[in-house]
């Protein structure tokens, strides 16, 4: 799983395994919490993350995600600016 940034002890990652892994999501990990969270709506699809940690992760995702949901759709992934 490729990844795509890392900031305050967070990991951002993304993987494409065709429709089982719909709708386009990302991966965010914690120290030990994890979650998928949806690149569109920032809502968790799966897993839990602290509230500052999840919201740290909207805010990268808004920052980012016209260039998200093209990696989705190309599957070519590539780094992205950390939030700072």
């Amino acid at each position: 799983m490729p990844t795509l940034a890392r900031f305050y002890g967070i990991v951002i990652r993304m993987y494409f395994l065709g429709s089982e892994h719909n709708p386009p999501h990302i991966h965010a990990i914690y120290g030990e919490d994890t979650a998928a969270i949806d690149i569109k709506t920032g809502q968790i699809l799966d897993g839990d993350l602290p509230n500052r940690a999840l919201s740290m992760v909207r805010e990268w995702i808004s920052l980012h995600q016209d260039e998200l949901l093209t990696m989705w759709e190309t599957q070519e992934f590539k780094k992205l600016a950390s939030l700072e």
